[in-house]
């Protein structure tokens, strides 16, 4: 079969079954599907939820040991890799203003963020658009149903609110997974943001620091008692 004849018999045969509104959700769904796979590659290819080099590398920084943080973030292949580097090289110049590190970060997360606006569009719009179906075709089943007057079918009424109903069933399965995934893809991101502003607090005030401090201080506190 032509692969042209075969898509356009599937459109009617789509737009027989369930209105415009199933073949609607349909392109939705096809849509949701794309930017999902791409999402899900995005992911994937960022390196998000895999940063065992930087928060090694930090800890690294965290004990005094800069050789082997420098080390560790130069083999980072996520993409928090380049904003704990930036921190590092930041830090070890003196500047301990993590304004710059923290906007680099944020920038790499509305990256990632892109197109999830869009998935919780589809999330919330898919039922509503199943709902408004299936009132346009209830509207449509009375209707055929005064029309016939006294010869009332009840088969008839049956089959409008079965094919009315369809759509609710359409918006919801589009809506349900999309709304899954979403809340999965943004839970990731959560987790690494949270991770993202330790790695980069603990850079810009490591514990190493603290202890040359306190150490520095112990021998005029001594003298002082």
């Amino acid at each position: 079969m032509n692969p042209v004849t075969f898509v356009t018999d599937a459109v009617v045969g789509l737009y027989d079954l369930g209105g415009p509104v199933v073949l609607v959700l349909f392109v939705v769904s096809i849509v949701t599907a794309a930017v999902v796979i791409y999402k899900l590659w995005q992911f994937r290819a960022a390196g998000v939820g895999r940063h065992t080099h930087v928060t090694a590398a930090v800890e690294a920084w965290d004990a005094g040991d800069r050789v082997r943080a420098y080390t560790l973030a130069e083999a980072s292949r996520g993409y928090l890799g380049p904003v704990v580097l930036r921190a590092l090289d930041q830090a070890a110049s003196g500047d301990l203003a993590a304004d710059r590190a923290d906007a680099e970060a944020e920038a790499r997360f509305g990256k990632l963020e892109s197109g999830l606006g869009l998935l919780d569009i589809i999330a919330q719009l898919a039922p509503l658009m199943g709902l408004f179906g299936t009132v346009l075709g209830m509207i449509d089943a009375f209707r055929t149903l005064q029309g016939a007057g006294n010869s009332v079918d009840p088969s008839m009424l049956a089959g409008g609110i079965w094919v009315a109903l369809l759509t609710t069933a359409a918006g919801l399965a589009v809506a349900m997974p999309t709304s899954l995934l979403l809340t999965w893809l943004d839970a990731r991101l959560r987790r690494d943001r949270v991770l993202a502003n330790r790695l980069l607090r603990t850079v810009f005030a490591p514990a190493s620091a603290e202890t040359n401090v306190v150490a520095a201080a112990r021998p005029g506190m001594r003298h002082a008692v």
